[in-house]
């Protein structure tokens, strides 16, 4: 999404959120990772890793291939198919059983509280009926807060998480079945405890929970729990999982299965096919209609009527019958909706500078400290909110007369009225007989209960009343999201624009008196201003609130209202959840890059500094460049396309004949002078597989030579395991750069498992004799790989080699270095890709690109150098 710009961000200073790119230097943005001092702007951070959608076209991939026809592929995808509906299952119960947990205590908090307020009312003592609620409050809260000790990424709403993992960014134990647990039980205590905060946004991370866990089964909390389930054993197949749970959590929390299968398109996954749209599609219904059978079936006793479509639902709007000049909207209310929406997106750009100032103090000022501290804070939240909710209820809130709308009410009122449900929906604190609160009747309900008032109830909120809870809503709510509890942000954000709207729609009636206006259609209108100026979601939320509503005319004026906001959103600042993947420091790509990004080319933003190794490794100098470097893909190569012949037949060690071209090797050294590269090189010293006796019978006759003189230092005997110098400090440009022909790309995680399982053979026998590992070997420990610092040295002999050519893959998507930036973008997005080497046109590697090679912020770094060198 779009940030500030240039002259934009000097007008809007005041939000905080501009002007901060601008105004870093070169030098700034080149080391990423870093926070500068001035603007106190996080960078992204270097310490995440993308995930490997791309396949591994290696041997054991293509032993599995062989094996393969059109019966075991037809068995494959029923089986994925039956996962998906599974994925869906499960993720309609776990949103069945926070409904039903969220409810219970709620009625039970409300029936106490609204007992005693009742009886204290006349007899003085509204400060016991106080006490109550805070120490139910309290209660709630504090055990929200101690879940979030246990799983620290339990926290928030997991939205902008998901949207990290789903764009391809590996985020560390967000989902895991202890971060799900902790989410589900944290969510329904914190809402529970009267926080402003919702319970949609976590169902969208436990959905993706479930997604990424279910197919695997197995769980690292349940270690000794484990099934010989062969399938789905890559980041490929989960990430699909990830994004089909996702769009579930979405279809139970709103019942909308469309609109959840464009979110996880919208907001997340960069890589998208039509055969996985069918499969989200089938998980969200899938999703949506185990909610609905169940919670239809417990409230009204009629199993199978499928009532009740999500855990939010708008109601039906239709005007009244007796009102003849009443219409859910006309053309000229789409000019007030344009207006609403510009209010709602510099509503929502307040809102989002506001929380990221907060946010920022957090990290600065809660986070260093103990973790009791954060606990403290969300009961201060707590008790602040529920001090607030009781004094504005009893002094701020309106006696008013009952109406005979309020008495009967529309369908949807009546629905809810006849559900067991101890809450009324109309509150009567502090006020005479056949009159109620208004400021109570919206505070002391569930938050889907005062949404359906302002959806659904016709003048029973004055203008005073609606602008107070606007106020009050909004700066509490600002101040709640971000603290250490689960949190969702969607439904205090729709009550908060119902709120607005409404009063739009009062104000337009008293005071203009525009008597055709549907004050309901101006709450929902309200509602999407306000909720797309915080989130600034387009496709996806507008298809969310027509599902909602079951209102198909209501689609040209919501996506109307949603596009405004977002734009006049974006003028200022990102979308809340944008702003939050920022504040972590993850790399996350954009859908593409800026028209100005295409003066780069793939040379300019590469990395030039590689740690590779050859085909044929000695044990002693993986182990050295797996514990002395922290990549995770290691390109495979030779030094001279002399010898590819004897690489393809594996029978010795290709660095034993190095033969160099003097002109192959300046000529590029060359070319890296001339792009500037001044960073420290980091080619590994274990890399000199090469026997010590044929050094002498490979060595040219000329010792004057430069060319020589490098061979000369090249030839060195092994380092020990753990070298205390490397010699890599007195490499010269030409040895850094040397020309290296490329094979393929093999990955730390291979590696490390070739070395645990000892796939390796002397120096005296054939590759051929080297043990082989099928792919379900390879892939027996995934998702958690051995570590290489866990390795037992003891057992492995140092001069054994191993022949990585068979687990490497060698055909990775590649760039030439004159492909242009958007060129490049484009095919590590699309294709979800890890590492994308650079090689050039005689199939030399000259760099290699990650997705930190590729983010905004890197790009403007290297953009600016290109200026300065023309």
């Amino acid at each position: 999404m779009a940030g500030c710009r240039g002259s934009v961000c000097c007008c809007c200073r005041w939000c905080c959120c501009c002007g901060e790119r601008e105004s870093r230097t070169p030098e700034e943005l080149t080391i990423l990772g870093e926070t500068q001092e001035e603007e106190d702007e996080i960078l992204p951070r270097k310490d995440y890793e993308s995930l490997d959608y791309d396949r591994c076209i290696n041997d054991p991939y293509l032993e599995v291939l062989e094996t393969m026809d059109n019966k075991k592929g037809r068995r494959y995808e029923a089986v994925k198919w039956m996962v998906v509906f599974a994925i869906g299952v499960c993720t309609g119960l776990v949103g069945l059983f926070v409904d039903f947990s969220v409810r219970l205590f709620t009625q039970l908090k409300f029936g106490v509280v609204q007992t005693s307020v009742e009886e204290c009312s006349q007899k003085g003592c509204l400060a016991l009926s106080l006490l109550e609620l805070l120490g139910f409050n309290l209660t709630f809260v504090f055990l929200a807060s101690l879940l979030v000790l246990i799983e620290p990424v339990a926290a928030g709403s997991g939205i902008p998480e998901i949207k990290c993992y789903l764009n391809g960014v590996k985020v560390p134990g967000i989902v895991r079945l202890r971060t799900l647990l902790c989410k589900v039980f944290g969510v329904l205590f914190s809402v529970a405890g009267g926080l402003f905060v919702g319970k949609e946004g976590p169902m969208i991370h436990s959905g993706a929970v479930v997604g990424a866990g279910l197919p695997q089964f197995q769980s690292i909390s349940l270690r000794k729990i484990q099934f010989n389930f062969p399938y789905f054993r890559s980041d490929r197949d989960k990430r699909d999982f990830v994004s089909a749970g996702a769009a579930a959590g979405v279809a139970a929390a709103f019942g909308a299965p469309i609109g959840g299968t464009l979110f996880s398109l919208e907001e997340g996954s960069s890589f998208w096919n039509q055969g996985l749209t069918w499969k989200v599609l089938f998980c969200s219904m899938s999703a949506a209609f185990t909610l609905n059978f169940f919670r239809s079936g417990i409230q009204f006793g009629s199993w199978g009527s499928f009532q009740l479509p999500g855990l939010l639902s708008f109601g039906e709007f239709k005007c009244s019958d007796s009102d003849k000049k009443c219409h859910l909207w006309t053309a000229m209310d789409l000019g007030f909706f344009v207006v609403m929406g510009v209010i709602g997106g510099l509503l929502g750009a307040t809102f989002n500078c506001l929380n990221k100032r907060l946010a920022k103090y957090r990290m600065r000022n809660v986070h260093p400290k103990p973790k009791l501290v954060r606990v403290l804070e969300s009961l201060l939240v707590s008790l602040v909110t529920t001090v607030v909710v009781f004094v504005a209820s009893m002094v701020l809130g309106e006696c008013r007369q009952m109406s005979s709308a309020s008495q009967t009410g529309n369908g949807s009122f009546q629905l809810q009225t006849t559900s067991e449900d101890v809450n009324s929906t109309i509150k009567t604190f502090f006020c005479p007989n056949d009159t109620y609160n208004d400021m109570a009747t919206l505070f002391f309900n569930s938050q889907e209960s005062a949404i359906l008032q302002l959806f659904h109830q016709d003048g029973t909120f004055s203008p005073i009343t609606l602008a107070l809870f606007f106020i009050l809503y909004f700066l509490l709510a600002c101040w709640t999201f971000g603290t250490s509890v689960p949190s969702g942000l969607f439904v205090p954000s729709l009550l908060c624009g119902a709120a607005f709207g409404r009063l739009v729609a009062n104000v337009l009636k008293s005071y203009i008196g525009l008597g055709h206006i549907y004050s309901g259609t101006f709450a929902l209108i309200g509602a999407a201003a306000f909720l797309g100026g915080v989130v600034r979601m387009t496709i996806s939320l507008t298809v969310i609130l027509m599902e909602s509503t079951n209102e198909i005319t209501y689609g040209l004026p919501i996506m109307i209202t949603l596009m405004v906001a977002k734009w006049t959103g974006d003028f200022f600042n990102k979308g809340i959840y944008d702003i939050h993947v920022g504040l972590r420091g993850v790399p996350l790509l954009e859908w593409e890059t800026e028209v100005e990004m295409d003066k780069l080319r793939a040379s300019d933003i590469m990395e030039p500094n590689l740690t590779y190794v050859y085909p044929h490794t000695r044990i002693q100098s993986l182990v050295s460049i797996l514990r002395t470097t922290v990549h995770h893909a290691f390109p495979v190569v030779t030094e001279n396309r002399g010898n590819e012949k004897d690489f393809m037949k594996g029978n010795q060690l290709i660095s034993n004949n190095i033969k160099f071209k003097k002109s192959s090797i300046l000529t590029r050294a060359g070319e890296q002078r001339k792009r500037g590269q001044s960073m420290k090189s980091y080619p590994s010293s274990e890399l000199r597989n090469v026997c010590d006796e044929h050094v002498a019978s490979e060595e040219p006759a000329e010792k004057e030579d430069l060319l020589q003189q490098m061979l000369e230092r090249r030839y060195t005997p092994y380092p020990n395991l753990y070298p205390d110098q490397s010699p890599s400090e007195d490499w010269t440009m030409e040895e850094r750069f040397r020309p290296l022909t490329f094979h393929g790309l093999a990955l730390r995680s291979q590696l490390v498992t070739l070395l645990v399982r000892g796939v390796c053979y002397s120096e005296s026998q054939s590759s051929a004799s080297q043990p082989r590992l099928s792919y379900a070997e390879m892939a027996e420990d995934y998702p958690r790989y051995p570590d290489i610092h866990d390795l037992d040295l003891t057992l492995l002999n140092p001069r054994m080699i191993v022949d990585v050519t068979p687990y490497m893959n060698p055909s990775p998507f590649t760039v030439s270095p004159n492909t242009h930036v958007s060129q490049v973008f484009n095919l590590f997005r699309t294709m979800g890709l890890r590492h994308l080497p650079v090689v050039n046109a005689v199939g030399e590697i000259v760099g290699i690109i990650t997705r930190h090679n590729l983010t905004y912020e890197f790009l403007q770094a290297r953009l600016r150098q290109h200026y300065q060198t023309l």
